[in-house]
């Protein structure tokens, strides 16, 4: 009984001498689970998971950056409980040469362990929470507030931080029992001291790094659409899995700067020779370092990259628009005359001017269709009567825009915007058909007519005035339209936009409540097979409701939104808001968390090499030369992960808005100056916290 008394303060003596390393593990595990835990919370919520369009490329981006957070977490993780066990080894060590065996030890082991992870762990998920909170609320103080902005928080978030929970606390029982497995006694008292250098592959292995980056980012982002190409089937989930060789590639190109550098060796052959020396010998560490601090960079910079790319080209666009006012309405809807907007105006002390007017017409197009052929398969197949299209006559068109086209009789102009980089174009139709009476004509795409605020995802065309004449013959109200622009004269209101865009929602009754995917053509079509449309389902996410006319589905989606410049400009970022806060809180998690890891890395380098440093100095090295040695070491982790993590989000970023339309506008020219700006500015924060980290290892090696 004495005896295990004796063995059991032992072994709380030694737990007592490795606080440092223990507050590591914690300090490391806590902050590991609060980014996930945050970040799943916010993720998760109804507030963001209501306003990113299910399926669109912003979910899409927000997932893809909460992958490369997990794996940065993950190897973080890992890292932080081998480094807690090879401190660790020495209490195991000491205690096995007392006498202590295997079977002994791990209870006690399991125990600590268990206790530390578990409790850093726990405390990480719930500190997430009153993050997520805090962050969210100085955003709402700060920069835009609404309804729409209220954090409504899905308790299913939890099951990702259970899970990661589970996983720190398998990998922390994991490394116990593999290092109470060992053997050879004095190697076990040692290992806190050995080196952790790694094989040297050679200098190829940084050039086949940034090869494997680049292939992975392509065959990631191609591999979709090649699939559907090949085999004529939906792409499966796995498909992702293409993207997998940008992680060794990134693991390559951080090999290599840690053994090598990226300078030719044989101009400058013992130049950093210490620093490079001190990185190499614990190069294992360095490099999970480095890996995780890349993937948090590029993701906090592909976070914030979305709000320019999102806002600049938007704002530009609606300065750009030739007329204040635009809106269209079906025939059978009882909407607003021009006298009623002109005395409404009044109200405001406005005047109307360029009022401008004409009739539009909807009909059923033919088109290229997807079709099912069931598991997971489809083919592509012509249909005469595909979905429904605006169609304005030549003359009409030239009146409403002040253009002068002349359309040839049996052809159409499709409208697009003068980027000619809007969604949906209409080239493939060869019919056209009046949905009332079946009147068809047969017709083929011409080309492109340009204006701004005719683009929209249900399309508008152009036809010669015989064509347009023939088929408008015997439609019905349902199927005919007005469309409106008018500019105001003067400085215009915004309470006057606010008033007349309610009064104009108030004017539609329930049959127009839909999206502008909306196809009626395709309704009729399905009910004429006996088929419900699928697009009226009560379980569709992208319901929208009159009552929700203010938020961001409603004022981007309905199949009627009018274009009303000063509501546009004013509201888009309270609209916008939660996608933009999203994203921004993204950017601040993960920037703070690489430079944190940055620091603590810089900090454990030279910590662990204090020895050096002395005989350094005992050598006769000045404090010049040591501050320059430190000055170099911490340079090692800051610079390649900000310029491999931040560079290849640009070029990435770039790529995406290319492969958008297949061309890069002017607008998004102007958004890539800005997001390289953007960079500018995170460098600059990166390099105030390398300054800083530099100034505390000085500090603590006492080197003035």
């Amino acid at each position: 009984m004495t005896q295990l008394f004796t063995m059991k303060g032992m072994e709380q003596k030694l737990q007592k001498a490795s606080r440092k390393q223990a507050g590591l593990y914690l300090f490391s595990n806590f902050i590991a689970l609060m980014i996930i835990s945050a970040y799943s919370a916010l993720m998760m919520s109804q507030t963001v998971q209501g306003v990113f369009p299910k399926g669109g490329d912003s979910r899409k981006q927000m997932y893809m950056i909460f992958v490369l957070t997990l794996v940065g977490c993950v190897v973080f993780t890992v890292y932080a409980a081998g480094l807690f066990f090879r401190h660790k080894s020495r209490q195991i060590g000491v205690l096995m040469a007392l006498g202590a065996s295997r079977r002994r030890l791990m209870p006690g082991m399991m125990r600590e362990v268990l206790l530390l992870s578990s409790v850093s762990a726990a405390a990480g998920i719930l500190a997430g929470f009153p993050f997520v909170w805090l962050l969210w609320g100085l955003f709402r103080l700060m920069l835009v507030d609404s309804s729409q902005m209220a954090l409504v928080l899905d308790a299913r978030c939890l099951l990702v931080s259970a899970a990661f929970f589970m996983l720190v606390v398998g990998i922390a029982c994991l490394c116990a029992w593999r290092y109470l497995q060992r053997t050879n006694i004095i190697e076990v008292i040692r290992e806190e001291h050995l080196n952790e250098p790694v094989k040297e592959l050679g200098r190829w292995c940084g050039y086949a790094g940034v090869v494997l980056v680049a292939a992975g980012a392509v065959m990631g982002y191609c591999a979709p659409s090649l699939w559907e190409t090949w085999f004529s089937m939906y792409s499966p989930s796995w498909i992702s899995l293409f993207y997998l060789p940008v992680f060794p590639g990134l693991y390559l190109i951080m090999l290599h700067t840690v053994v090598y550098g990226w300078r030719s060796g044989k101009k400058h052959s013992y130049q950093n020779v210490i620093t490079r020396g001190m990185v190499k010998l614990s190069a294992k560490q360095t490099v999970n370092n480095l890996l995780v601090i890349t993937l948090l960079l590029a993701g906090a910079s592909f976070a914030v990259f979305y709000i320019p790319a999102g806002s600049i080209s938007s704002l530009l666009g609606y300065t750009s628009y030739p007329y204040d006012y635009f809106y269209h309405y079906r025939l059978d809807q009882d909407v607003f005359s021009q006298e009623e907007v002109k005395k409404l105006a009044q109200d405001y002390g406005l005047s109307l001017k360029d009022w401008t007017e004409g009739e539009y017409i909807s009909l059923a197009s033919g088109g290229m269709d997807e079709v099912e052929d069931g598991d997971n398969r489809f083919h592509i197949e012509y249909k005469p009567q595909n979905e429904e299209v605006r169609v304005l006559s030549e003359d009409t068109y030239n009146l409403l825009t002040g253009q002068s086209e002349d359309v040839s009789p049996g052809t159409y102009l499709f409208v697009t915007d003068e980027k000619e980089a809007s969604v949906g174009v209409l080239t493939t139709s060869k019919d056209l058909a009046n949905i009332v009476t079946g009147e068809h004509m047969e017709t083929a795409f011409a080309g492109y007519a340009h204006y701004d605020l005719f683009v929209s995802s249900r399309g508008w065309i152009v036809l010669d005035n015989a064509d347009y004449a023939k088929m408008a013959q015997g439609l019905t109200d349902e199927w005919m339209g007005r469309a409106v622009l008018f500019n105001v004269d003067g400085e215009d209101s915004y309470a006057f936009a606010k008033r007349l865009y309610n009064l104009f929602v108030d004017c539609f009754d329930e049959s127009c409540e839909h999206i502008e995917d909306y196809d009626r053509v395709r309704k009729l079509l399905a009910e004429q097979q006996g088929e419900a449309y699928w697009m009226d389902s009560s379980d569709l996410d992208a319901m929208i409701s009159y009552e929700e006319r203010d938020v961001l589905a409603f004022q981007n989606g309905w199949m009627y939104r009018p274009s009303f410049r000063i509501l546009l400009m004013n509201d888009h970022l309270r609209t916008m808001g939660v996608l933009y806060m999203m994203f921004l809180f993204i950017f601040i998690v993960c920037l703070t968390t690489a430079l944190i890891i940055c620091s603590t890395r810089c900090q454990t380098i030279a910590l662990n090499n204090r020895y050096l440093f002395e005989d350094l100095r005992k050598l006769g090295a000045s404090s010049a030369f040591l501050s320059k040695e430190v000055r170099s070491q911490c340079s090692q982790v800051f610079r390649m992960p900000a310029w491999v993590g931040m560079g290849m989000m640009y070029l990435v970023f770039a790529g995406l808005l290319y492969a958008n339309d297949g061309k890069v506008t002017s607008y998004e020219m102007i958004a890539l100056v800005v997001c390289l700006g953007i960079l500018g500015v995170i460098g600059g924060v990166i390099y105030g916290v390398y300054r800083r980290t530099v100034k505390m290892v000085k500090g603590q090696l006492e080197i003035w």
